[in-house]
């Protein structure tokens, strides 16, 4: 066996030269135990530094990829090298078989089918929808002017609303109680994630959040499938029209009469339940980051404002119009380099392969450190801490000294997010109507508490103070 594989051992890997490091395990509780014993210190020079390292879940090694070049290889594979990790338990109730999860053919037919949802000429039709949202939600600020708001919880209520209408056509209200569930339960997964369930035993032994989650899977399963009859009942007598969004073209491919392209009523349920739990939370943590740090960086809120009026004075936004947005389109880059929705993606090894110079075994875990790489002070410099969206004033490449995968808050490769372009666009609209129309500042009642909850997510909110223009 290759000298650099990376699993080769129960103890901590020792030989630095091969590009990995690590904690040694325990019998039981993986690497849980000697990862707490280290310095916050230390965790942090790792976890930001270029260096891979080796960890344990229980019996399950997992390898942390810091370095670029490894990460967008793995990303980049089209040979199926490199899958999507397993999930079970908790997790599975939660992300299913949905696109995020999915591999082969079953991912191919529903990726297609997104990727025609959310092209570009069919996000223009989606704008409308958007500044109708966020027009309602300006209303109800209002009654905040002068005073602190929490601008988190309101993008919440804006992206679940924008979503409702521009994906299953219709309001937030109606599916209330599914966004609710969904919640729910991902608190309850991210609450048992780490923890260590044994074969056999978690089958005749059941926790009570296992209890709670298989009822709240039962009720999400039972709202959605209330939504997919009401949508299969012929509008105006045309059978087989469900609608051209997201919800409809779902509908539409499990009735396909061609097996081979028809999707099952599991997977329908799966991509409707992964769009009601994670299909708003991207754009909700992305403005409430972006809001943040121009309530403390004023100077750029007030670039940012010259441009939105400059562009579309005090008329609402077009599609046209926020594809001219470059002084915003730098700042939300920043903010996703500061603050990526999800820190580390995740993959596994299909069988052995070779990565870099080390040799990896079938069945390992592969974490792709986004979060070491977007704060590498190696590719961005001594100053990679500090808000500069002028860094990206000559576009991602320029920006990271054309290094590959250290800017990758989307992913990349084949599966890069395919509501990428959904979220900057909806961030760009609510940004703008609200820099038209309001100046804000940090409230001093702000607790900054970056919490990773699958998204990174401001735990306590995001409070404002409000300043009519």
């Amino acid at each position: 066996m290759d000298p650099a594989v990376a699993v080769a051992s129960s103890d901590c890997i020792k030989d630095r030269d091969v590009g990995v490091v690590g904690v040694a395990r325990t019998p039981m509780g993986g690497f849980l135990g000697s990862l707490s014993s280290l310095p916050a210190t230390k965790l942090r020079s790792i976890a930001i530094s270029r260096m891979n390292f080796l960890n344990w879940h229980g019996p399950q090694a997992q390898l942390f990829v810091t370095e670029p070049e490894l990460i967008k290889e793995v990303l980049n594979n089209r040979e199926g090298a490199y899958p999507k990790m397993d999930v079970d338990g908790i997790t599975k109730k939660l992300l299913g078989e949905a696109l995020l999860t999915n591999e082969g053919e079953s991912w191919a037919k529903i990726r297609k089918l997104a990727n025609h949802t959310f092209h570009a000429d069919s996000l223009k039709g989606m704008v409308p929808e958007m500044s109708a949202g966020v027009e309602t939600m300006l209303q109800r600020w209002k009654q905040f002017e002068g005073k602190e708001i929490d601008v988190f919880k309101e993008f919440g209520l804006l992206t679940t609303e924008v979503i409702s209408r521009t994906a299953f056509g219709s309001s937030y209200g109606d599916g209330k109680h599914i966004f609710k569930m969904m919640a729910n339960l991902t608190s309850l997964t991210v609450k048992n994630v780490y923890n260590v369930r044994f074969p056999g035993i978690s089958w005749l032994l059941k926790t009570s959040d296992e209890i709670e989650a298989e009822n709240l899977e039962r009720g999400i399963k039972s709202s959605i499938l209330e939504l997919v009859n009401k949508r299969e009942i012929p509008k105006n007598g045309e059978v087989g029209n469900f609608g051209s969004d997201y919800l409809g073209q779902l509908v539409k491919i499990f009735h396909e009469p061609n097996k081979n392209k028809r999707i099952s009523l599991e997977q329908m349920i799966d991509e409707i339940k992964a769009l009601y739990g994670a299909g708003h939370l991207t754009t909700t943590n992305l403005l409430a980051w972006t809001v943040f740090l121009l309530a403390i960086h004023t100077e750029w809120q007030e670039k940012a404002r010259e441009e939105v009026l400059e562009l579309f004075g005090r008329k609402t936004p077009t599609s046209d119009g926020i594809a001219r947005l470059k002084t915003m389109n730098m700042i939300i880059n920043e903010s996703l380099r500061l603050y990526p929705p999800v820190i580390t993606m995740t993959r596994k090894v299909q069988r052995e392969v070779r990565l870099g110079n080390l040799t990896l075994p079938g069945n390992m875990n592969i974490f792709l450190s986004v979060l070491a790489l977007h704060h590498s002070p190696r590719i961005w410099g001594k100053d990679v801490h500090l808000f500069k969206p002028d860094r990206f004033e000559g576009g991602v490449a320029k920006a990271t000294n054309t290094t590959p995968a250290a800017f990758f808050p989307f992913g990349m490769g084949p599966r890069t997010c395919v509501g990428l372009n959904f979220t900057t666009n909806e961030a760009k609209i609510a940004l703008s109507m609200i820099l038209q129309r309001y100046k804000f500042t940090l409230s001093p009642n702000y607790v900054h508490y970056p919490a990773d909850i699958f998204i990174l997510t401001p735990k306590n909110g995001v409070q404002v103070i409000l300043h009519a223009i």
